[in-house]
């Protein structure tokens, strides 16, 4: 596939990394040379220097005729506009990147997409859905729904409350005694495993795990986490990704949300009426302290600054919080940040890239979702008529090294994969698969 992307930044340049994997043909622009010369030495793509919205440019771009555009610069003005210019030029299908809410009223979109704006990505959204998820399934640090909640996944930390800690995964399926869901994957001290029926299971570990709704109890007490109650819930920052959320919870939790900038708190008030709004800095104790930290159930750190969510979170765990949340989009510090012991790791620019990512795959692809703490994805395929995985059960088809089929979605219903599951047309399948399997699994669907 050919694939121009507009904008070299953190979104771009890790959708660089994931589609060089599978040997795409993609061209970068940007008007930043030094950001250039940085993508050029670490992947393999062309790069053109420019403005996106150059006829010139989107020309020695090769748009014309490119099979995807995207454009994920930091402004949604210069990715409409460039999205429609190379609509014009011929490219096949298009995508922005928007900050805008409005957008995405459904009226609004059709007249994008007579504009020639094929899909419109609106990264704080995404962001803010996954940590209203997060907090509705407490004994989760990640979670993610497929079909509508049909199957789940859930990224559960092992500790000493687990009761299958020091069990291999054979014996942890037979106390659990539960086919209801699925242990996909295990990421320790950096490596993720597909796990086997003889890995252990130690305490620390990540384990990554594709249940049913009527798994979710016994998983979650399986795993040590009992479901907590949360009913105060306190953001730090007035971002768009926590008045997005604050709007999701607002109404059903009591919500308090402490912002420094004194004119912004005054328009937070309207925009959020029922949350409340505290003028002050969260990076002071005594204001935490003073607006009921140690009652709070989930701390949520969505400040534009890394650093200062990291040490709110973890000065929120100190003082009994049960739930913290931070976005933090420095890819570095995510890793760091797990160790340390927040809960839940919000990054928008993963979240826009697992969904502009779907558009790129061969086969149809209902969602992708690139996690946190690894390299690995979770997708949901929908099978074709003719696909390869519905000619035999799954036991006797050969999937590529680093593959795990989890759960399959049918109609109304959904059931986790076994060797004797037949796949058949039009199921949506759930699968994990590390990078180097990614480009050779579409073929089976």
């Amino acid at each position: 596939m050919k694939i121009v992307i507009s904008g070299a930044g953190d979104v771009g340049a890790y959708l660089a990394k994931m589609l060089t994997k599978e040997n795409h043909d993609i061209v970068m622009v940007d008007i930043r040379s030094d950001i250039l010369k940085e993508v050029d030495s670490a992947y393999d793509v062309m790069c053109v220097e420019g403005s996106c919205t150059s006829f010139d440019v989107l020309k020695e771009a090769k748009t014309a005729g490119c099979d995807l555009f995207i454009a994920v610069t930091n402004s949604e003005d210069t990715n409409i506009l460039s999205c429609v210019f190379a609509k014009k030029l011929g490219a096949k299908k298009t995508v922005a990147r928007v900050d805008n809410m409005e957008y995405l009223n459904p009226l609004n979109k059709l007249t994008f997409i007579n504009l020639g704006v094929d899909r419109l990505i609106y990264p704080e959204y995404i962001a803010a859905k996954e940590v209203v998820g997060v907090i509705k399934q407490t004994g989760s640090t990640e979670i993610f729904e497929f079909s509508g909640g049909k199957l789940t996944l859930f990224v559960i930390k092992l500790d000493e409350k687990s009761s299958i800690v020091n069990m291999t995964l054979r014996e942890a399926s037979t106390v659990a005694r539960n086919k209801n869901y699925r242990a996909v994957a295990i990421t320790r001290n950096g490596e993720t495993i597909i796990p086997r029926g003889q890995d252990m299971l130690l305490e620390g570990d990540v384990i990554y795990i594709i249940t049913n709704p009527e798994g979710i109890p016994s998983l979650l007490k399986t795993a040590g986490k009992d479901k907590l109650e949360l009913n105060n819930v306190m953001f730090l920052g007035g971002s768009r990704i926590g008045i997005k959320s604050a709007k999701f919870l607002e109404n059903h939790l009591n919500v308090k949300m402490i912002e420094f900038d004194n004119e912004k708190s005054f328009k937070l008030v309207d925009l959020l009426p029922n949350t409340m709004i505290i003028n002050g800095d969260g990076r002071n104790i005594d204001v935490l302290m003073e607006e009921g930290l140690e009652k709070t159930d989930a701390f949520v750190a969505v400040t534009g600054d890394a650093e200062t969510n990291i040490l709110t979170c973890l000065l929120a765990k100190r003082y009994g919080v049960k739930k913290t949340i931070a976005e933090i989009e420095n890819l570095d510090y995510i890793e760091i940040a797990s160790k340390m012991g927040i809960d839940t790791i919000i990054n928008k620019k993963l979240s826009a890239a697992s969904t502009i990512y779907t558009l790129t795959m061969k086969a149809e692809v209902a969602s992708i979702k690139c996690l946190t703490g690894t390299d690995a994805e979770v997708l949901e395929f929908i099978t074709s008529r003719d696909a390869i995985i519905t000619k035999n059960k799954l036991r006797d088809v050969e999937f590529p090294e680093g593959v795990i089929i989890a759960g399959v979605v049918r109609g109304s219903k959904s059931f986790i994969a076994m060797g004797d599951t037949q796949i058949k047309p039009n199921d949506k399948v759930v699968l994990f698969a590390l990078p180097s399997a990614i480009h050779k699994i579409a073929y089976f669907f």
